[in-house]
């Protein structure tokens, strides 16, 4: 629930947003681990995405995670953290508009480029969001949402408590 996810982002939004000012990346997308996980560093989805990030093992070669019997490199918060940074610059690099980006980093690249072919070439997430699943099609919306209920929680009656842990 919201509560909890405000209280852990008092533990992981610090290291967040250091690793995405270091990747010039803009500091609203650490957004997306709460959309991804929850911020749950031990979240694992129904198709097996797992972390902060929620990597498929298959994205974990592109990222430089390591995955194997002993060790699961999503689950740390740093690594993954810097992984999924590099994907974004990565990604935005590709497609110069940062909701394509947050819609390929939710349904691969490939997905948001067949939307854009099906869509005759447009290039603005709102004119491709038809062309995308539904999931794809959400991210955004639900990214601009939580975004929204993280800065402003307190005007619908929320209380952040503090966590005791740090």
């Amino acid at each position: 629930d919201l509560i909890n996810i405000l209280s852990r982002s008092e533990k992981y939004f610090p290291l967040i947003e250091e690793m995405l000012d270091r990747y010039d990346l803009p500091l609203e997308l650490k957004y997306m681990v709460v959309v991804e996980s929850g911020l749950n560093p031990m979240a694992k989805s129904k198709s097996g995405a797992v972390g902060l990030w929620q990597f498929l093992y298959n994205t974990c070669t592109l990222v430089d995670l390591e995955v194997n019997s002993y060790i699961d490199e999503r689950r740390d918060p740093y690594k993954a953290t810097e992984a999924a940074c590099k994907y974004l610059r990565y990604l935005y690099n590709t497609f110069h508009d940062w909701n394509l980006v947050m819609a390929s980093y939710n349904g691969g690249p490939g997905e948001v480029r067949k939307a854009i072919e099906r869509s005759g070439g447009k290039t603005d997430y709102w004119e491709i969001r038809p062309y995308l699943s539904t999931q794809s099609s959400n991210y955004v919306p639900a990214f601009i949402a939580i975004n929204y209920l993280m800065n402003f929680y307190g005007k619908h009656g929320i209380e952040f408590q503090k966590s005791e842990y740090r």
